[in-house]
């Protein structure tokens, strides 16, 4: 019997990206030890299969022809110890419930894809940290490094790769079962909703709007009968080159190599070097990839992205996400719209309104502000209907879990707040609470939009 994959010890995806500038790698201090993890990697399962990958690159081709939406979102950096079955589900259901409110915003199908089942490296603006006179390496998510401040723990050790797969594993496994099961249905994303607007400061605006989503039935469906119940796709930022290669496997049929560590893959704002390594082995894949782009990048320089990673033009191979903040995206954000589409190209364009509006409290914690993020949302909104291109979905580093990290919203977190919930490991998150009192407030903006009396460019 032919297998399904092959490994790709030999192929051009798992070579041609070694020797070339790659951006954000760790530096490894026992070569032998990063040897044995990768022989152990490339030895293992894959975590998803060819099939699924193409299955979202046909609902992301969806999205880039202006037929779908797209709602991505999760952990900034997953957590080795303290993975949480309970925090898996809440934020899978608050997914689901973002989903229902984009969809009926948009009168589109959705498609869901979580920063999970991978999301364990992180780039950093530094190598190392100083506190109190000793300097260590920076901390680089769980797949590196420890988050504790000691030489142990912040020794690069290749070894935490494998935990990583084994944990992405395990968590593929739970959302698998949460995807067929009835809490992913319309009705339980309704039901969340509700409750919800019922309890939200803002419920004599929120509760109408609710019952507006309910008659409306949640979600909707395109023409070859696809849907968004059921369906969560996994994502992760392809940061970490060894790991993503080793799980490399070549699918036997077609011969297309694909990153089996998750579906769909993205190329950071300090890692998108055009003639970089990740450049290089994101465009020999066959999984859909993203590029997250932020002010400083310039037409000449994105085109050439282009060229590099979706040279065919392929609807759904290729996703732009905008991560200009608040400040910018109006200014910037135009002139980038423009040139692809006077190039005639065909990309995805997605807003991440969380990375350009970081700022550090007065406690010392990063966190991002609700109206910013909000407003960068609506400049993006701006840009691209006013451009009479698609503004085809959201990016968000956000949790189902009630914590204290982002300010404002609903919630009324203040800076005193910061420390009482602060547990992302590395960004701050919004909690649900938040994310929903996003996607409702980004509702009301669509609705006054399209109120008679306002310019058709504006809707």
């Amino acid at each position: 019997m032919t297998p399904l994959l092959d490994l790709p010890s030999t192929h051009a995806a798992f070579l041609s990206w070694r020797g070339l500038p790659a951006a954000q790698q760790p530096e490894w201090p026992d070569p032998a030890g990063l040897e044995a993890a990768v022989a152990t990697l490339t030895a293992s399962l894959p975590l998803v299969v060819p099939r699924e990958c193409d299955l979202l690159k046909a609902r992301l081709a969806a999205v880039a022809r202006g037929e779908a939406f797209l709602v991505q979102g999760g952990d900034c950096a997953e957590s080795l110890d303290a993975t949480d079955a309970g925090s898996l589900l809440r934020t899978a259901g608050t997914l689901q419930q973002l989903a229902t409110v984009f969809g009926y915003m948009m009168s589109l199908p959705v498609v869901t894809v979580a920063r999970m089942a991978g999301q364990y490296a992180k780039p950093r603006s530094a190598a190392s940290e100083l506190r109190d006179g000793v300097e260590l390496p920076v901390y680089r998510g769980d797949a590196v490094n420890g988050q504790a401040f000691t030489a142990a723990a912040r020794t690069p050790d290749p070894h935490r790769m494998v935990r990583v797969h084994q944990h992405s594993a395990a968590t593929l496994n739970l959302i698998r079962a949460y995807c067929g099961s009835a809490q992913a249905s319309p009705a339980h994303a309704v039901e969340g909703l509700r409750r919800f607007a019922d309890a939200a400061p803002e419920r004599a605006r929120y509760a109408p709007l609710t019952e507006d989503i309910a008659r409306a039935g949640g979600f909707t469906g395109t023409g070859d009968g696809w849907h968004t119940p059921g369906e969560l796709f996994m994502s992760h930022e392809g940061l970490l080159l060894d790991y993503e290669s080793a799980l490399t496997r070549v699918d036997a049929v077609t011969g297309t190599p694909y990153a089996t560590s998750g579906h769909l893959l993205w190329i950071g704002e300090r890692t998108r070097r055009v003639d970089g390594a990740h450049v290089e082995f994101f465009s020999r894949i066959g999984n859909p990839v993203a590029v997250k782009t932020g002010p400083s990048v310039n037409g000449d320089e994105l085109l050439r992205l282009i060229d590099r990673l979706s040279p065919d033009d392929e609807p759904g191979r290729l996703t732009l996400v905008a991560r200009m903040g608040a400040r910018r995206v109006r200014e910037v954000l135009p002139r980038l719209v423009e040139r692809v589409a006077a190039e005639g190209r065909t990309v995805g364009w997605v807003c991440d309104p969380m990375h350009g509006n970081t700022v550090t409290a007065p406690s010392g914690h990063k966190t991002r502000r609700f109206d910013d993020i909000l407003d960068e949302l609506s400049g993006f909104f701006e840009v691209l209907t006013g451009l009479g291109a698609h503004p085809g979905g959201v990016h968000l580093e956000l949790t189902g879990d009630d914590v204290t990290e982002c300010l404002g919203g609903g919630a009324g977190i203040t800076p005193p707040d910061l420390p009482l919930r602060y547990r992302s490991a590395c960004d701050p998150r919004l909690n649900g609470h938040q994310s929903l009192d996003l996607a409702y407030r980004l509702l009301e903006l669509r609705e006054a939009v399209r109120a008679p009396g306002v310019p058709e460019a504006l809707r």
